[in-house]
């Protein structure tokens, strides 16, 4: 299947390699970068655990002024991905919910007892109000936001002559770079060419902008990872 990857640097990357060998064709056009919002105090502590909802929150351990004294600490993050680059860097305790947000709001309350003090280091736009969900349990919740998206107000050149030459799908990991995907089709005057493939989703909360705009042909993987979502694709070819 020729198919096109719109998510972030690096992801998209590690994404068309695991989309090669699998024997697709992906076609990489990032719609959103992240940029590091490098200043950012992540305070004194001490915490009982870290919470990651995004690889892009490990700017905020990596470059902690103190990160040898805190690489014992418990380090929580919303999926896989995240979790092997943490233990990469040497933190002994990490645990992943393998899902959404709000599994990672069970998975730490199952693992901690209020008042715990947890460290989130999150983004600038955020899906679900996981330190609220948290503090109404009891939890003292310090939230740093560390990096934030940046978006494309047009289709990348790539993206558009692929649409155009003709494609099979259209992978889609969060609900922003849904609607970017969207925003950025309307605005170069394209959004029936954007439409009219196969959009393979990684939640029915990614796929809603899709279903709002009349996309005839989406599918969700039946969990939020990207396993799931490739099994959307069939069978290997290699």
């Amino acid at each position: 299947m020729r198919l096109l990857v719109t998510r972030p640097q690096p992801g998209a990357a590690n994404t068309a390699a695991a989309l090669r060998a699998r024997g697709h064709e992906p076609i990489i056009a990032p719609l959103t970068w992240i940029e590091i919002l490098s200043r950012a105090d992540l305070g004194a502590g001490p915490w009982d655990a870290f919470l990651l909802t995004s690889i892009h929150a490990l700017w905020g351990l990596a470059n902690h002024t103190h990160r040898a004294e805190v690489r014992s600490v418990p380090v929580f993050t919303v999926g896989e991905a995240a979790a092997r680059a943490i233990r990469q860097r040497g933190f002994t305790t990490v645990m992943s919910a393998d899902g959404t947000v709000t599994d990672l709001a069970n998975l730490v309350a199952a693992r901690l007892q209020p008042p715990a003090r947890l460290l989130y280091l999150a983004g600038e736009d955020r899906a679900g109000d996981l330190a609220g969900d948290l503090r109404a349990w009891g939890f003292l919740v310090d939230m740093v936001v560390v990096y934030r998206a940046v978006t494309a107000e047009r289709l990348p050149q790539e993206a558009m002559d692929a649409l155009s030459a003709g494609i099979d799908g259209v992978l889609h990991y969060s609900r922003r770079s849904t609607e970017a995907y969207l925003d950025a089709a309307r605005r170069s005057g394209m959004l029936a060419s954007a439409l009219r493939p196969a959009h393979i989703c990684l939640s029915s909360q990614v796929a809603e902008p899709l279903v709002q705009a009349g996309a005839p042909t989406i599918k969700v993987a039946p969990k939020p990872n990207e396993p799931a979502l490739f099994g959307l694709l069939g069978p290997s070819t290699r």
